[in-house]
């Protein structure tokens, strides 16, 4: 390779280069929380911003993947750390227990939702343009936002939870609603689809809810292995289709 061809295939690669994540720390209170910030090399015009709620594990590979990705998209992207860092849970077991606990006290749950968005514009998004994804647990997140009227302009759920509490008084909703669940999900039932459909339509939200044939629980997580039988697998269609329509959704609201 000529010495000239080695520099322009140098400076290419150079451009080309993965977004960088970069641990941030904040607080809620005494509570130490430390997310994960990706910013982009070029960012979108109005620089739009999206904060992923992990899964019930908390913060993990997937969810600051997939910041690395919406990064490299030309999107700020920060992971949110709802736990804490001397929180985190070390098992399943433990997972479902602090996930139940914050699903319980929601108030909780949506107070950690508004420090991880003041985090994000922190690290250059526009206040005003920014989107929640969230993903299992993460997913009941960001119905949450939505649920809130945070200052977001749309929220996703990948396999997310769908229930509220039924004491809950229902009010409109602002932020457009996308739903991406998988039709063999075991750990959703056909009460919480119904409810949660009735909800959005009471709330008079802009919703949408699409569904992935032979998905099951965690159809984006390439580390759930792909036995559909124990309730919670990877799709990479399902996968690959999800990610195309987020896509197609922040392209909508996002300025």
């Amino acid at each position: 390779m000529k010495t000239r061809d080695y520099i322009i295939l140098s400076i290419f690669i150079t451009n080309v280069a993965m977004a960088q994540l970069k641990k941030v720390d904040y607080k809620d209170n005494a509570q130490i929380l430390s997310g994960f910030s990706a910013v982009p090399k070029k960012s979108l015009a109005n620089k739009p911003g999206v904060l992923i709620l992990p899964a019930w594990k908390g913060v993990d590979e997937h969810s600051k993947e997939t910041a690395t990705r919406l990064a490299d998209m030309g999107y700020y992207a920060f992971v949110a750390d709802i736990y804490g860092v001397d929180q985190r849970p070390k098992d399943t077991k433990e997972a479902s227990a602090k996930a139940g606990y914050y699903k319980t006290n929601i108030k909780e749950y949506q107070n950690r939702i508004s420090l991880a968005l003041a985090e994000l514009v922190k690290q250059g998004a526009d206040a005003d343009n920014i989107a929640v994804i969230g993903y299992c647990f993460g997913g009941a997140g960001a119905l949450e936002a939505a649920r809130t009227n945070m200052k977001v302009r749309g929220v996703v759920s990948f396999h997310g939870s769908l229930g509220r509490d039924a004491s809950r008084e229902i009010t409109a909703i602002q932020p457009k609603v996308l739903v991406l669940h998988g039709a063999d999900d075991p750990h959703v039932s056909e009460k919480e689809i119904k409810d949660f459909q009735n909800e959005m339509r009471t709330a008079k939200a802009d919703w949408e809810m699409n569904y992935y044939a032979n998905a099951v629980h965690a159809f984006t997580e390439k580390s759930a292995g792909n036995d559909n039988s124990k309730g919670a697998a990877y799709n990479e269609l399902a996968d690959k289709r999800s990610w195309e329509a987020m896509k197609l959704f922040f392209k909508e609201v996002l300025k």
